[in-house]
């Protein structure tokens, strides 16, 4: 192994990814913790090299800014598991590998003589971790999904946007999907952990849908233990909801009255703040918190709290606004933009950012670093994403020992 995956946690161990938009966050994130993660690609590369963005806005495979993000730290093969050469060198792979990690259908791998009861043969120790729209099980179980339909399904869009329109989701592309990598990751290492104690591997069954029907608990399951009631959109439906985004001199900031026992905690702070600028109406200072509730807010308690508190932040900038908050310890938060997120001074004193060299651009990209600090073994970010077929011959020659004429004679026959 080389001194790059001697550093890592998961360091020991061989991820061979075969998923799809659907699954690359679990290979992600263990590459991140060291793992010498192996994206396995159909011959021309994978469909998720077609998503957007792409870098320049140039439509390529080898330039998707979704591929680079989530396919960092992995090297990557071509490799047509349907065929039957495809599926003795996938074996042959299975062999040194320690987490395997899918996405497709239910079924489709028993169905091309690959399942777990195969896998586990050729290597005990092995475990299958697949990642589909509904599971393994249930009348479901053969459905297919889009993001929409995860985030519709699982529950939690039907809280989220306004009660006169339809739910909405969150807008990032393949949310759901990240959800489901991240949980997937999860797995992988309790498995990993598992047969430390026994010496057997497993097979994991993860479902997209699952992964965001627990999502749930912030924003329904707990209004209901809180409230009981039901968690709407909009406040509800039946009551009026005061507005949490608020503008501000250059962009916008977040910030919610409470009601209820939080009511006094954290609106006094804020109103506080509004005397303080000389834009506070009696009204709004003589309104009692403690006992506010607001389920039986009216239009005019709305403009009594919404009025002042506009010309507040209207005076200000985000970054003075942020000051503001501090000094007066009240909970507002500004809308950070792209420009403020690159240079923001927290970010860099902790070297978040990372510069990944693509010398096939003949340039640097700036990528987020890992997603956590330790105090050995830090993951981190070190390898941009693969070329279609770039380690090849890295893995196929050099660590299978194919012949070099073996191998044409597998890409000329679309196999590699």
């Amino acid at each position: 192994m080389n001194k790059e995956r001697e550093e890592g946690m998961l360091s020991p161990y061989r991820i061979l990814d075969l998923t799809d938009e659907k699954g690359l966050m679990c290979g992600k994130v263990m590459g991140d913790l060291g793992a010498d993660v192996i994206k396995i690609e159909r011959p021309g590369g994978d469909f998720a090299r077609n998503i957007g963005p792409f870098y320049h806005d140039e439509p390529d495979p080898e330039k998707s800014l979704f591929w680079f993000s989530f396919n960092a730290n992995k090297r990557g093969i071509t490799l047509d598991i349907e065929t039957a050469d495809g599926q003795e060198i996938f074996k042959k792979l299975a062999k040194s590998a320690d987490i395997i990690v899918e996405s497709f259908p239910p079924g489709h791998m028993n169905k091309i003589g690959l399942g777990y009861s195969v896998l586990e043969k050729v290597n005990p120790g092995l475990s299958l971790i697949s990642i589909t729209p509904f599971g393994q099980t249930g009348p479901y179980r053969d459905y297919k999904i889009s993001d929409v339909v995860a985030w519709a399904l699982g529950g939690y869009m039907y809280s989220v946007g306004d009660d006169d329109r339809a739910p909405v989701r969150i807008g990032l592309y393949c949310q759901s999907f990240l959800h489901a990598g991240g949980q997937a990751a999860q797995a992988a290492m309790m498995a990993l952990y598992y047969r430390e104690m026994t010496g057997e591997g497993q097979f994991v069954d993860v479902s997209i849908r699952d992964s965001i029907t627990r999502c749930t608990p912030e924003r329904i399951t707990m209004y209901w233990d809180f409230n009981k009631r039901v968690a709407r959109r909009g406040g509800g439906g039946r009551m009026l909801s005061i507005r949490r985004i608020w503008p501000c001199k250059d962009g916008y900031v977040y910030a919610i009255y409470w009601g209820g026992q939080f009511a006094s905690r954290w609106n006094s702070p804020l109103v506080r703040w509004i005397e303080s600028e000389g834009v506070a109406t009696d009204l709004i200072k003589n309104l009692d918190w403690d006992s506010f509730n607001m389920m039986d807010i009216t239009q005019e308690i709305k403009n009594i709290i919404e009025e002042p508190t506009l010309k507040l932040f209207r005076k200000f900038t985000m970054a003075e606004i942020l000051e503001g908050a501090l000094k007066h310890n009240a909970q507002v938060y500004p809308f950070a933009t792209t420009a403020d997120i690159a240079n923001n001074p927290q970010l860099a004193s902790r070297d978040f950012w990372v510069e990944l060299e693509h010398p096939e651009l003949g340039t640097t990209i700036t990528y987020p670093g890992s997603f956590a600090k330790t105090t050995e073994l830090n993951p981190r970010i070190f390898r941009r994403a693969p070329l279609i077929g770039e380690h090849n011959e890295e893995i196929y020659e050099k660590e299978l020992g194919i012949s070099k004429e073996k191998i044409l004679i597998l890409k000329q026959a679309k196999v590699i």
